[in-house]
């Protein structure tokens, strides 16, 4: 029993190095390593997504969604994330703050998605009873259009605290942080939200976990928020299968405010190896 358990812990460490993504969001302070490359691929469906500022709502489809890790030294990576193509299946449409705006007249609309790029530093490693804590800061490009209905035309920082511990076969992570919105509607106005998340891995084999989380935003503008920047909060449940170098996963979505889709399904991979010297 208690070999079964150093190797569960063993492998927990090994697949957290090799990414600490998919299908979570939620961000582990530790890196990828020096001179390593993290690539990441898949596909999401959500059902009833709500756009309030073009004011469409229908079935989405996302794909592939790609993300790019380069370790860049032994405490700091770098992130491309969002690389993907959108296509929404158009259930309704509704009056909204720019939804004159829209130019897809027929059931459908697709457009790229918004590119995510970052940078994560590890500041202290994992001890026996310390955590380890690291920090994320990425900015939010405008690539999805404000014609297609499926974005903003809006240019968004965040920046994050993250812990992390493994107990046992059990890996805890968390992250607090700052989201500056832009205002789609009036670039002289933005809203400041904070950036939460919780996830949770269990290995329940040498290469198998199971992994959830909470992850989202909550406005913080006493007025009410700004169009495009309201409270947001998803819940994933999933599973994450590694051998060698690749990982496979699949995950459940469900969403916890009237804007989040109401369920959604992604599935992908994600392969991990060295590829440079860090002089």
């Amino acid at each position: 029993m208690r070999t079964a358990l150093i190797s569960m812990m063993i492998s927990l460490a090994a697949s957290s190095a090799l990414a600490q993504q998919r299908p979570l969001v939620t961000e582990d302070p530790e890196t990828i390593g020096a001179g390593r490359l993290l690539l990441e691929g898949g596909v999401e469906y959500d059902d009833d997504v709500v756009y309030p500022v073009s004011g469409l709502q229908g079935n989405l489809l996302r794909l592939p969604i790609f993300g790019l890790s380069i370790g860049v030294s032994s405490i700091a990576e770098i992130q491309i994330d969002q690389a993907s193509f959108s296509r929404l299946d158009i259930k309704a449409r509704r009056p909204a703050p720019l939804s004159d705006l829209v130019t897809a007249t027929g059931s459908s609309t697709s457009d790229a998605d918004d590119l995510m790029i970052g940078a994560k530093i590890r500041i202290a490693p994992e001890g026996t009873s310390r955590p380890a804590f690291g920090f994320r800061f990425a900015t939010k490009l405008p690539n999805a259009g404000n014609e297609s209905g499926l974005g903003l035309d809006t240019t968004d920082f965040l920046a994050s605290i993250l812990v992390g511990k493994t107990t046992q076969s059990v890996r805890i992570v968390g992250n607090i942080g700052l989201g500056i919105l832009g205002d789609p509607t009036n670039g002289n106005r933005q809203n400041d939200v904070v950036t939460y998340g919780l996830s949770f891995a269990r290995a329940i084999t040498n290469a198998a976990e199971v992994v959830g989380e909470a992850n989202g935003r909550a406005s913080t503008r006493s007025g009410g928020p700004l169009p495009g920047t309201e409270s947001r909060s998803i819940v994933r449940l999933g599973l994450r299968y590694t051998a060698g170098g690749w990982r496979g996963d699949a995950g459940l979505l469900l969403g916890a405010t009237n804007d989040d889709p109401g369920i959604g399904f992604t599935a992908g991979f994600t392969y991990a190896f060295t590829a440079f010297q860090v002089p």
